[in-house]
């Protein structure tokens, strides 16, 4: 609408003459937001990372070559966001969401036969909590819901339609939001959290906050994903409904102490950071960007 225009016409006025005089006292400027807050200093021969946390339009990739870009370096949160945006040029490197390890334990003595499923996310159509629902159905399992309803008038519909009647309390139980030490304790008590989206979902947080816990993720192969599990070991990528359900089923197969360790390895805060220090070396010695 006219506000949201505006207001992103604020926003790239206040940071673009933020960027311009941080020129001279940064190493690097790193956005999170919206290219065109950068474009200012598109020509300063000063690194600059730019950040993208869902599906890029490789226009925009384009647009800052024409402008001159010079030291530039695009990063996406998972490969399937990469490749979204990397057609439109530039150089590219992938580095995940993370979670802070610190915040989350490593429960190793969880039953996978008996221990409930969790779905953790929106109650939306494209998160798949109906689909998580049908799963425990079909094996008789106890399924834990978390997350928030949507305000939006169709997603609230599907709620009400399509979710809220078949929570009975004992099979299938919503707890609503969650806060990160109930997260902690709902997570590390699964079996498994299930992760049956309907969209090419960028790279979910909660799957490095399950790993943590010790908890393995059983999903859709959709999006970004699949880059997160490593199949047969930290759980299993899925394509349909029946796969879903076979996957729960071998969950016996898998040690949570590999989750944690995966977790720790590739998606802590302490990893994440590792690796955003070692861009911004390569980008200060002229070892990447363009």
């Amino acid at each position: 609408g006219e506000w949201t225009r505006w207001s992103n016409v604020r926003n790239t006025l206040t940071l673009s003459a933020r960027f311009v005089r941080g020129t001279r006292r940064f190493d690097v400027i790193h956005n999170f937001g919206r290219l065109a807050y950068l474009a200012a200093i598109f020509r300063r021969d000063l690194p600059k990372v730019q950040t993208y946390m869902r599906k890029v339009n490789p226009a925009n990739m384009r647009k800052a070559a024409r402008l001159g870009a010079r030291r530039l370096h695009f990063t996406g949160v998972s490969a399937a966001i990469r490749d979204t945006g990397s057609p439109g040029g530039g150089e590219w490197s992938v580095i995940y969401n993370c979670a802070a390890a610190e915040r989350y334990t490593f429960h190793g003595d969880v039953d996978a036969r008996t221990a409930p499923l969790v779905f953790l996310g929106r109650l939306e159509r494209c998160k798949g909590p109906h689909t998580a629902i049908t799963v425990a159905q079909r094996l008789n399992r106890r399924l834990i819901i978390a997350g928030n309803i949507s305000t939006l008038p169709e997603e609230r519909t599907f709620f009400e339609q399509e979710v809220a009647p078949r929570i009975d309390g004992t099979l299938i139980s919503y707890v609503g939001p969650v806060d990160d030490a109930q997260k902690d304790a709902l997570l590390g008590g699964a079996a498994a959290m299930l992760i049956p989206i309907e969209w090419e979902e960028p790279f979910p947080v909660v799957l490095p906050e399950s790993l943590l816990c010790g908890t393995p993720v059983i999903a859709f192969r959709r999006g970004g994903v699949p880059e997160g599990i490593a199949h047969g070991r930290t759980g299993f990528n899925c394509d349909t409904i029946d796969e879903m359900c076979d996957a729960v089923g071998r969950l016996g197969e898998l040690r949570r102490a590999d989750c944690r360790a995966e977790g720790e390895r590739r998606f802590s805060d302490r990893a994440i950071t590792d690796e955003y220090e070692q861009l911004y070396r390569r980008l200060l010695d002229g070892r990447a960007g363009s």
